[in-house]
């Protein structure tokens, strides 16, 4: 067996072993980066510490530190009870003022996990109290963060655009923003009509009045909590908008921005600083360079040469680029999202590079396909509307959370590829 397929073999198995038990698929990455690169290869260690993503690490951790502190200092409650006001006793609005709520904290940086795991407590209460389909509030959610995560400050987004510019290939980080947000718009009104959200435009109640007690229930145990709106939270406010400014007009580089705007806001009050670091989300940090210093490692050995060759061969294009949506879709649903992009851009190389097919369109058909499959009960976003849901048997939600995921993983790469790919 040849050193290629020795590591697309690694790469599968750290999926596998990923997917079925708690370990952590960076560190499957590192040990798998060392075993296949430095034993089975002869690469020198240096040189694996050189595909080491230390751009990417920057930009994760700067990121990440940033909304910390966002999320610790109420600022995040803040931006969910004025959308919660804006409701006005419609039930019908409810579903997409949580879907623009999902939507706007994972466009301005949030983790689509860590916003599922902020709104996720209040949508399916809010379904519980006023007889709302609790598979429509969590979908709702799911795909608010999904059109939001590839936002180019998203974490995501970051990772996606920063994979395609590292290896000069096509990238359009504003499209593809946009391009995900128009699937996530479709997929919800699709949703939101099958599920009788139209009736629910027919029914009014006190909610209004409720809004408040609600949202301050759901609010996390920070000591700045609440939904007033204080010095320090409009100083945040500021810093998220100066931190948009600087990365789409100045073109800086969001990590160290994230950090300069963390760092002032630290400043600003040094005792709310207790437990930000806790806040940050290690695993995901270590999940993707683990990942992608594994893919770095097989693009040394001329993995991905002999991948793009095979793409290549295929010989079309639209049959390659819907494959690699299905392929993306498929593993995702069980597995890391952002693990499975950062592994398959770099292979659908050829395809990005063929002038007879749009390259941001093949890229927004993987990218949405890989990510709109994260309502799979397998999946971290499944997992906390299963953890969080009221009002229904856990083994019923889980079987419609399960109906609903097989049914995306079947016709939601389909349609992305339909809608970005072939039109």
């Amino acid at each position: 067996m040849g050193i290629e397929l020795i590591s697309i073999l690694g790469l599968v198995i750290m999926f596998i072993i990923a997917s079925t038990l708690p370990i952590n698929l960076g560190i499957l990455g590192f040990v798998a980066a060392y075993l296949v690169g430095n034993v089975i290869s002869g690469m020198d260690v240096k040189d694996i510490f050189g595909v080491f993503p230390a751009d990417l690490f920057i930009i994760l951790a700067g990121v990440t530190y940033l909304f910390a502190i966002v999320q610790s200092n109420g600022t995040i409650d803040l931006i969910t009870h004025w959308g919660l006001k804006s409701v006005k006793g419609n039930l019908g609005l409810i579903p997409w003022i949580m879907f623009a709520l999902s939507t706007i904290l994972t466009s301005v940086g949030t983790l689509g996990p860590a916003t599922v795991a902020i709104l996720a407590p209040v949508a399916l209460r809010f379904a519980v109290l006023y007889n709302i389909s609790p598979l429509l509030m969590g979908i709702f959610v799911v795909q608010g963060s999904t059109a939001g995560s590839y936002s180019p400050i998203n974490p995501i987004g970051v990772i996606v655009n920063g994979v395609l510019q590292g290896r000069n290939l096509p990238s359009d980080p504003g499209q593809l923003f946009v391009n995900a947000l128009i699937f996530s718009v479709f997929v919800s009104l699709l949703v939101f009509v099958l599920l009788g959200g139209i009736q629910l435009f027919r029914r009014k109640s006190t909610f209004e009045s409720n809004v408040s007690t609600e949202s301050e229930t759901a609010a996390t145990d920070s000591s700045m909590v609440g939904t007033g709106l204080t010095w320090y939270r409009a100083a945040t406010l500021m810093g998220v908008i100066l931190i948009v400014l600087l990365t789409l007009g100045f073109n800086a580089n969001i990590g160290f921005a994230s950090f300069m705007v963390g760092l002032a806001l630290a400043m600003m009050a040094p005792k709310e600083q207790s437990g930000v670091l806790e806040r940050m989300p290690w695993s995901v940090i270590l999940l993707i360079s683990g990942v992608v210093t594994y893919v770095g490692v097989m693009e040394e050995i001329g993995t991905i040469d002999y991948l793009t060759d095979l793409i290549a061969s295929i010989g079309n294009s639209m049959i390659g680029s819907l494959t690699a949506s299905y392929v993306g879709g498929i593993v995702s649903s069980f597995a890391s999202t952002t693990g499975i992009l950062a592994a398959i851009l770099p292979i659908v190389a050829p395809i990005l590079q063929d002038p007879t097919i749009s390259a941001i369109g093949v890229i927004s058909a993987i990218s949405i396909a890989s990510i709109v499959v994260d309502l799979s009960p397998f999946s971290t976003n499944g997992a906390l509307l299963l953890a969080n849901v009221q009002g229904v048997a856990e083994r019923v939600f889980f079987k419609q959370l399960l109906i609903f995921a097989v049914l995306v993983v079947a016709f939601g790469p389909a349609i992305a590829w339909f809608i970005f790919v072939f039109i």
